[in-house]
């Protein structure tokens, strides 16, 4: 998410937020703001003063619709802070959708960077996943009954047969239970830019959907984000768990294909209320249409009985 640079004059972002960051010691000195890249449901500012290099978060008025907590980002922000795998958290104000954490200084990955690094991937999430358990769960089966019911309910875009694959996804509910061996600390949102490389490890920040999860959720997650060959999947699989393992590779694959259905509706609302620049429905749309090719393939049942046999 950060530390590429948006171009935005230093007046223009002090007129937007400059009450809301006085609010906060640490930054009411601020020679120098920047706006950063890569926030789709906040704004990330990097103020660097005589307390350092500091990102000051500010999210959306829409978050409510995503099933993000603000609270449980801030709590679980500090968990993983405390473990090492997270910026440290500088401050918060409830209420107000600010969250201060310290700057990292390393390079933001790119899917390239991710398939090049899988089994420093594979480290850091195992480190995250050791955290103290969240203050929340993350099930996107859930959630994604949740956008679900509010994309109907406001008369939001729904993508042409959606609703046609309801009952794929209680096959992979139904087939993921038989060997289900319960929930970790996860991120849940793992896109190349929400890993940090300083050369020694890799940093896992933006904490705003985290929540308790099956590790095999963030493998998969991580995987079809950077839209890797199904190679590079077994592989982050194996370097996890540290031997071959088919019943997860096939848990990973089906919980990838999951939230490809779930983040679809995640992009409908986002496409209907953000005031970001992004199109949101169009990368919606990439993620369904995958959806739909692995919900008709073989592949799929395939998956659905290798999940079930250890």
């Amino acid at each position: 998410m950060y530390p590429e640079a948006m171009n935005d004059s230093i007046s223009s972002l002090e007129h937007k937020y400059g009450s809301l960051l006085d609010g906060v010691r640490i930054l009411q000195s601020r020679p120098a703001i920047v706006e950063l890249s890569g926030g789709l449901t906040n704004k990330n500012l990097l103020i660097e003063n005589e307390f350092g290099k500091t990102v000051a978060r500010i999210s959306s008025n829409s978050s409510y619709l995503l099933s993000i907590d603000r609270e449980s980002e801030y709590q679980n922000s500090k968990l993983a802070a405390a473990i090492g795998i997270a910026p440290e958290v500088l401050d918060y104000l409830p209420g107000r959708g600010l969250l201060v954490i310290k700057y990292i200084e390393g390079q933001t990955c790119s899917a390239r960077d991710v398939e090049l690094n899988l089994s420093r991937i594979a480290e850091s999430c195992r480190v995250l996943h050791s955290a103290q358990r969240f203050t929340r769960d993350f099930d996107m089966f859930e959630i994604q009954k949740s956008y679900l019911e509010i994309v109907q309910e406001r008369g939001f875009r729904l993508p042409h047969g959606y609703l046609g694959y309801t009952e794929k996804l209680v096959e992979i509910r139904r087939a993921l239970s038989v060997l289900d061996e319960g929930t970790v600390p996860c991120n849940n949102d793992l896109l190349p830019g929400n890993f940090i490389d300083d050369g020694e490890k890799i940093w896992i920040i933006d904490y705003e959907y985290s929540g308790n999860n099956d590790a095999c959720f963030e493998l998969g997650n991580i995987w079809a984000e950077s839209f890797l060959d199904l190679d590079r999947l077994a592989e982050l699989v194996s370097a996890y768990y540290g031997a071959t393992r088919p019943e997860k590779f096939a848990r990973a694959w089906l919980l990838a294909l999951a939230a490809k259905y779930g983040w679809t509706l995640w992009a409908s609302i986002q496409s209907s209320v953000s005031d970001l620049d992004f199109d949101f429905w169009s990368w919606g749309m990439e993620k369904y249409v995958l959806a739909q090719k692995e919900f008709s393939s073989d592949m799929f049942l395939t998956m659905l009985d290798q999940v079930q046999q250890k």
